[in-house]
């Protein structure tokens, strides 16, 4: 198994979140791991590392078949100034390379903002290409202590 998904597990274990890990072929996108996994593109939810200006990070989770909206998180968050980091920034703050970022494993726990449009079982990056994690929303929105906002 690999070591990012590793981290998924134990971490989602130590917080008493059921998971189900399951491999799949690779995808190039959302949408083909949609059609892979046999689901709606918004049964997929995103992951995004997002820099706060203070330096910190925080994870955005938003269904696959919707948009971040940025007006949203920064005044959810108090702030005038978010952006995505580049791919090493995203791996530093995280320990997963874009694709398989994850709240789960993640080498520092930052906070977590779920979209209010997620809801029952959903599937997540799993810590490493050609993977999944399966997981109920209430279960993930408990175990992460996240806010549940609309960010779409």
């Amino acid at each position: 198994m690999d070591l990012g998904t590793s981290r998924v597990r134990d971490d989602a274990s130590a917080r008493g979140i059921p998971i189900e890990i399951v491999e799949r072929p690779a995808a190039r996108s959302l949408e083909e791991a949609a059609d892979i996994l046999g689901v709606a593109p918004s049964t997929i939810v995103k992951s995004l590392v997002i820099k706060r200006s203070d330096g910190g990070f925080v994870f955005a989770l938003v269904p696959g078949d919707r948009q971040l909206a940025w007006p949203k998180l920064r005044a959810l968050l108090g702030v005038n100034k978010l952006q995505l980091p580049d791919a090493a920034a995203a791996l530093e703050a995280t320990g997963y390379e874009r694709g398989t970022i994850v709240p789960l494993g993640s080498t520092t726990a930052w906070p977590v903002v779920i979209d209010a449009a997620v809801s029952g079982r959903i599937a997540l990056g799993a810590g490493a290409h050609g993977v999944s994690a399966w997981v109920e929303t209430d279960d993930l929105v408990r175990g992460l202590e996240a806010t549940v906002a609309d960010i779409t």
